[in-house]
């Protein structure tokens, strides 16, 4: 396990040095998006519309912020629950979404799809979302704006802290971290 520091977007080299259990901060552009969202562009696939932006290299993060305070980009911006995206998930990889940030356990269909097309599966720290929020720079909708909090967004990020939980190979910390506890008792 080790600390890395990546930019956006995500090339298929750069997702393959992510392993499960690696530190990361990234720094760029990420996108932010909710079920709501979510499932307005899964709709617009399956009728072969076009998508609000191309999700080549991108990394989706799954929070809904609250209102930005006066002089701040966004207000606080902890994770969001990622199996509420899992029917959409594969979809929107197969689209070129290369990382997803959240927090949770995955479905096997979106495990499988990370598999098949290169993808990666990062973790946000619950409960940190006013931490969180201080390596978010800039915050501007670009689409769905109705939907509020859950709207599509461009976020740019500087040091934005995550863990690699599933890597491109399958593996999972999840299960992987807790092995040696479970031998304990």
């Amino acid at each position: 396990m080790a600390e890395k520091r990546i930019t956006t977007p995500l090339t298929p080299d750069k997702v393959k040095g992510l392993k499960a259990g690696d530190s990361v901060l990234i720094t760029g552009t990420i996108y932010a998006a909710r079920d709501a969202a979510h499932k307005l562009m899964y709709e617009a696939v399956q009728k072969g519309e076009q998508l609000p932006i191309d999700w080549e290299g991108q990394i989706v993060y799954y929070v809904g912020p609250s209102p930005a305070q006066p002089g701040q980009a966004i207000g606080s911006a902890g994770p969001t629950t990622s199996g509420r995206m899992d029917k959409y998930t594969p979809t929107l990889i197969a689209q070129g979404q290369k990382g997803m940030i959240g927090k949770g356990y995955r479905a096997k269909e979106v495990v499988d799809a990370m598999k098949e097309h290169g993808a990666v599966y990062f973790a946000a720290l619950g409960g940190a979302g006013a931490l969180i929020a201080k390596s978010i720079k800039k915050y501007d909708v670009l689409a769905y704006a109705d939907l509020g909090p859950e709207a599509l967004a461009a976020m740019t990020v500087e040091d934005f802290p995550a863990i690699v939980v599933i890597d491109s190979e399958g593996n999972n910390y999840y299960e992987e971290g807790q092995k040696p506890y479970n031998q304990l008792g």
